[in-house]
C-alpha cells in the first residue's frame, strides 16, 4: 500500500473550452499541474494545490470539482478583483491544441497561508505560473521552502512557443527552476524552443549543471531518461489520439505517482535503479495515453480503480529497492 506523503501541485487555473473544427464540444477545469492533481486525486493520493482563480462562476465550478475529485484546495487565492482565466482549445487534425486566453487579472496574487511542506513529499511545479514575473517572489519563496524543508521537487517548464519573443526574460526564472529542480521533465519541443537542444542528451547538457536527472518527452517518439551517466528509453503506445490537452500533464501524474509507489524521496533518488527509471517512464506513458483517448484532461475515474485494483494485485511490480 503507497505510503501517505503528500503531493503539492503549483500552477495556473483556467477553464477550457475546446474547439474542434470551429465548434465548441467541451468546457473543464484546466491548466497543467490542475490537471495532474485531478489525476493524482482520482489515485487516493493526498494532493495539494497551489494556484489561484476567481471568486465568480467559473471559479465556483472548479471549486468544487476539485473537491469532488479529492484535491485539497486550501492553498488556493480565491480573488474578487479579476476573473478565473479563460482559454480557448482549437484541436487540429491530429488532435494537438492551439490556445488563447483571456484574463482579467487581480492586483494582488497568493495572497495564502504558506504551505506545509514536508520532508519526503513531492513538488510538481512548472508552466508560465512558474516564470510569471509577477508571481515570481511567492512562486520563488515556496520552491526555496519546499527544497529547505527535504521535499522532492519535479519542474516541468511546458513553455509556450506564443511567449518565445520574451524568452530572454524568462530564461533566468527557468534556470533558477532547474537549479532547484530534483528532476526534469520536458518535451523535445521545450528543449529546443528554450535551448536549441534537437536530442535528449544536448537536452541532459544544457541543464546538467543545475539538474542531474531528467526525462525527456518526445511525444510519438518515446520517452528517454537520462540520470548521470545512465540512459534509458521507453517507446510511446501507437493510438490515435482524440485529444493531447492534457497528456503532457497527466505524464507528469504518472511519473510522481510511480516516485511515491517506489518510495522513492530525494535521498535515495540518486540510488535508483535502471529498471526503476523504466517504470517511472512506463506509468507516465500509461497515464498519458488513456488521457489522450478522450475528452477530459486527466485520467477517467474507471481507469484510477482499475489501475489502483491491477496494482494492489500485482505482487511483480516494481518496489523501493535502490543500489547499494
Amino acid at each position: 500500500m503507497m505510503n501517505q506523503r503528500k503531493v503539492y501541485t503549483l500552477g495556473e487555473t483556467v477553464y477550457d473550452i475546446i474547439f474542434k473544427e470551429m465548434q465548441p464540444i467541451r468546457g473543464i477545469a484546466g491548466g497543467a499541474t490542475l490537471n495532474s492533481s485531478v489525476t493524482l486525486g482520482r489515485l487516493g493520493v493526498p494532493v495539494h494545490f497551489i494556484s489561484e482563480f476567481g471568486n465568480d462562476l467559473l471559479g465556483n465550478y472548479v471549486s468544487g470539482f476539485l473537491h469532488e475529485n479529492g484535491v485539497d484546495i486550501s492553498g488556493v487565492y480565491r480573488y474578487t478583483d479579476g476573473a478565473t482565466t479563460l482559454s480557448i482549445a482549437s484541436l487540429d487534425n491530429k488532435s494537438n491544441a492551439c490556445y488563447n486566453f483571456y484574463q482579467i487579472m487581480p492586483k494582488e496574487h497568493l495572497l495564502i497561508p504558506f504551505p506545509d511542506v514536508q520532508a519526503g513529499d513531492i513538488l510538481l511545479f512548472g508552466s508560465f505560473f512558474a516564470i510569471s514575473p509577477i508571481l515570481r517572489k511567492p512562486v520563488l519563496e515556496i520552491l526555496k521552502f519546499a527544497k529547505s524543508q527535504g521535499a522532492l521537487l519535479v519542474y516541468d517548464p511546458n513553455f509556450r512557443l506564443s511567449h518565445k519573443d520574451q524568452l530572454e526574460t524568462f530564461r533566468p526564472y527557468m534556470l533558477e527552476n532547474i537549479a532547484l529542480a530534483d528532476i526534469v521533465r520536458g518535451s523535445d519541443e521545450d528543449f529546443y524552443h528554450i535551448f536549441g537542444a534537437k536530442t535528449p542528451d544536448e537536452a541532459f547538457k544544457s541543464i546538467s549543471d543545475q539538474c542531474h536527472q531528467l526525462i525527456y518527452t518526445s511525444s510519438h517518439n518515446g520517452v528517454t531518461w537520462i540520470h548521470s551517466a545512465e540512459k534509458g528509453f521507453v517507446p510511446s503506445r501507437k493510438i490515435n489520439p482524440v485529444s493531447t490537452i492534457g497528456a503532457g500533464d497527466t505524464f507528469n501524474a504518472g511519473v510522481v505517482y510511480s516516485l511515491l509507489e517506489q518510495d522513492i524521496t530525494v535521498e535515495n533518488l540518486t540510488k535508483i535503479t535502471a529498471s526503476q527509471w523504466d517504470e517511472i517512464a512506463l506509468t507516465g506513458v500509461d497515464f498519458a495515453t488513456e488521457v489522450c483517448m478522450q475528452y477530459e484532461n486527466y485520467i477517467s475515474k474507471e481507469f484510477a480503480r482499475t489501475w489502483m485494483d491491477r496494482r494492489s494485485k500485482d505482487s511483480r511490480r516494481i518496489g523501493p529497492t535502490v543500489k547499494e
